[in-house]
């Protein structure tokens, strides 16, 4: 009589497993998580590329005054408010201090990535350069409204001048953005406080750091183009 055995094949994506069924890995969620990000981001690139563009073209677009019937150039630019130039000092502090939280978070998940992902209550750990980032954060968003308090003061408002217009709408939509990554780091605080896996909150600090890292550098690509291209 003919026997019949069966064999079981278990392939590389159910081995690759990180501690509990149906989860994919963590390099797998790591890369997921970024390419996320890489896609998010893009809109926002062309939203100030846009920005920019418009910026640009309107200084050398002539208006026409209503009381002569003349074209004339009412670009006046803006004197910035040094506070603008502390304000980028903080942030790029705080996008190092992010990296040293993202880095600190990688270091942790290498040396336990062979024990179980869940931590215990005992073994959590506080993150000096997280919560250092997240009031540089609030700093430098305060900063932008003490600075906006400034040119408010020197009788420049949204609607004064094209000039002015343009900078209230750079500055307070990176504002808004940034506000979205203290968030995020507020989001990591809480998954560090509900003892989330290791590394869920390495992935949501990974991700954040580069979000920050963004911002940052969209900023400091801001602040040049309001300072130099006048």
């Amino acid at each position: 009589m003919a026997s019949f055995t069966t064999t079981a094949t278990v392939t590389e994506s159910e081995i690759s497993r990180d501690g509990r069924a149906g989860l994919p890995d963590f390099s797998t969620r790591l890369r997921r998580a970024r390419l996320g990000l890489l896609v998010a981001l893009i809109p926002v690139l062309m939203l100030f590329v846009s920005f920019t563009s418009a910026y640009v073209v309107r200084q050398g677009l002539p208006t026409l005054d209503p009381r002569t019937n003349n074209l004339i150039r009412d670009w006046i630019p803006v004197t910035l408010p040094r506070l603008l130039l502390f304000n980028t000092l903080v942030l790029l502090v705080s996008s190092v201090s992010m990296e040293l939280a993202r880095r600190q978070m990688h270091s942790r998940v290498a040396r336990e990535s062979g024990s179980v992902a869940s931590v215990s209550t005992g073994d959590q750990i506080r993150m000096p350069w997280l919560a250092a980032t997240l009031v540089l954060g609030l700093a430098f968003l305060f900063g932008q409204w003490a600075a906006w308090q400034q040119l408010a003061a020197n009788g420049f408002y949204v609607a004064t001048t094209p000039s002015s217009s343009f900078v209230y709408l750079l500055t307070g939509t990176h504002a808004v953005h940034l506000l979205g990554g203290v968030l995020a780091l507020f989001i990591a605080g809480v998954a560090s406080l509900l003892h989330r896996s290791l590394k869920t909150r390495s992935i949501v600090i990974d991700v954040t750091a580069w979000y920050w890292h963004f911002m940052a550098g969209l900023w400091v690509y801001i602040f040049c183009l309001m300072k130099f291209v006048r």
